[in-house]
């Protein structure tokens, strides 16, 4: 029999998340697995039992909510020998990597995509030692998204990161940040630098249209000015998909990127707070292979 094992976080979707446990085990079980569970309890405990699965050679690692789950799970996928096949539940506020892949968005219907045969090889990306799942972000805006409280997030999901970004807005605070992508430099003042590896980054699917999940690339915008005005027209542009388009838009897309800065300036990686700068960012094409639904 095949095992399988749920790695869920209690406070995920609105704390909801132990409510789907028993489905999901039906579910698997009725698909040929033995079933093992595991809950979470604190920061590192899901790619602690990511590890256990790929050291006892699961075949099936199942994460149970949202982006931070999913990205504490396929960290403990980093160049292990075995790596078991990954499916999703997402039960966060924003479900970025999930909606790249197209899977349901309701938890009900998720899981019952779990018994699908279809799997797709997908990149995932490299930020100094450890693996992101979705996207990785740097300057003052960046930082104060990572101040959004688990509290907010269950109360007002994606409103909650939107109060932070209008907050950051009002002060237009930049940094002089450095970005070296593949051979070429450049340099100037910025208050938000984004690499993305799929279309969707904070529920907006149509950041980088272009973007697919195996294309081996990093799809990356320096922002050049977003002060409280001028944001209207980056939104505009961020909803039809035109971003890159804009004039206070610079896109690029690269293998290899590094971003220093000789202030202090905070990082996001997949919506949590990430190192200072600098950092050193990559892609591992077709590193993890992902349980999708059936056409």
């Amino acid at each position: 029999m095949q095992q399988a094992m749920v790695i869920m976080n209690p406070s995920s979707g609105k704390a909801e998340a132990r409510d789907y446990i028993r489905a999901a085990e039906e579910v698997l079980q009725g698909a040929g697995y033995q079933v093992t569970v595991q809950e979470t309890a604190g920061e590192g405990d899901a790619t602690a039992f990511c590890l256990q699965a790929c050291a006892e050679c699961y075949d099936l690692v199942v994460a149970i909510g949202g982006d931070g789950t999913l990205h504490e799970t396929m960290n403990g996928l980093t160049d292990q020998q075995h790596r078991p096949t990954l499916g999703i539940v997402p039960m966060g506020t924003v479900n970025d990597f999930a909606r790249a892949l197209q899977i349901p968005l309701v938890p009900e219907e998720a899981i019952q995509s779990l018994a699908s045969p279809r799997t797709r090889r997908v990149d995932m990306g490299r930020l100094n030692d450890r693996l992101f799942v979705n996207v990785v972000a740097a300057g003052s805006l960046a930082g104060s998204l990572s101040s959004v409280s688990s509290e907010d997030k269950s109360r007002l999901g994606f409103l909650a990161y939107l109060k932070e970004g209008i907050k950051e807005l009002t002060s237009n605070t930049a940094h002089t940040l450095t970005i070296t992508h593949d051979g070429e430099i450049w340099e100037g003042s910025s208050p938000l630098f984004i690499a993305a590896l799929t279309n969707s980054v904070g529920g907006f699917e149509k950041l980088a249209p272009a973007a697919a999940v195996d294309d081996g690339l990093l799809h990356c915008f320096i922002v050049k000015d977003l002060h409280l005005l001028n944001s209207v027209t980056v939104s505009i542009s961020l909803l039809l998909g035109n971003l890159r388009n804009h004039k206070d838009v610079i896109y690029f897309t690269a293998k290899e990127v590094t971003v220093r800065s000789a202030e202090p300036v905070q990082t996001n990686v997949d919506g949590e707070q990430g190192p200072p700068l600098p950092i050193r960012l990559s892609t591992i094409p077709r590193h993890i292979q992902v349980v999708v639904p059936e056409d």
